[in-house]
């Protein structure tokens, strides 16, 4: 999911990042927030496809066991970036070590040494998930990013994070197949064309 970005709008007076995204969030339900290199990223709640296609996506990590004793499956939950003093993103899904909870920094965020994979399904403003975004976790060093880029009608597969930026990208097209890094706790291959499709809007 991506969002446009919202400059800070104080120059002289102190304030607090966290306390404008929970004020946005408490007047639009449903509205995401994320602040990511001093910046707030303001994203509308999701449309129908792109709920749908991290619903089917869920199904193969599910399936790989993936959701368990070592590690879960989970969506929405809150990454703590090392780009900013207040900065964290929400991805879409992400597969995290199973004792997240004892990993909470602030501000429902957890430290980015429990996530194996974030994944982000993009929305309207698609550039923050293919830049902004993949920047940021490499710099929190995630080990596996994936996109599901319903503007090009890819899926980007990024690995080996060196603190700045991934190393390896792999763009997918549809009729292939992507093999997830074993790091992750288990073999998972994604069905590309099935995933894209999931992702586009339904006509009569």
């Amino acid at each position: 999911m991506s969002a446009a970005a919202i400059e800070q709008p104080f120059d002289d007076e102190p304030f607090s990042l966290t306390a404008i995204a929970d004020e946005i969030m408490e007047r639009h339900p449903g509205y995401r927030v994320e602040i990511i290199g001093g910046h707030l990223l303001v994203t509308p709640s999701p449309d129908a496809p792109h709920a749908r296609a991290l619903t089917g996506l869920m199904i193969p990590f599910i399936a790989a066991g993936l959701h368990g004793e070592e590690t879960e499956v989970l969506q929405n939950v809150g990454l703590w970036l090392p780009t900013g003093a207040e900065d964290y993103a929400i991805p879409d899904l992400a597969i995290v070590d199973a004792d997240i909870d004892d990993h909470l920094v602030e501000n429902n965020a957890y430290d980015p040494v429990c996530f194996r994979l974030v994944l982000e399904v993009t929305s309207s403003n698609w550039k923050d998930d293919l830049k902004t975004k993949a920047v940021a976790y490499a710099q929190a060093k995630v080990p596996v990013y994936v996109i599901v880029d319903r503007k090009h009608q890819r899926v980007h597969v990024l690995t080996d994070p060196d603190g700045e930026k991934y190393e390896h990208h792999r763009p997918y097209s549809p009729g292939e197949t992507a093999t997830l890094p074993g790091s992750i706790g288990a073999k998972v291959t994604l069905d590309v064309d099935q995933i894209l499709k999931a992702a586009q809007k339904k006509t009569d």
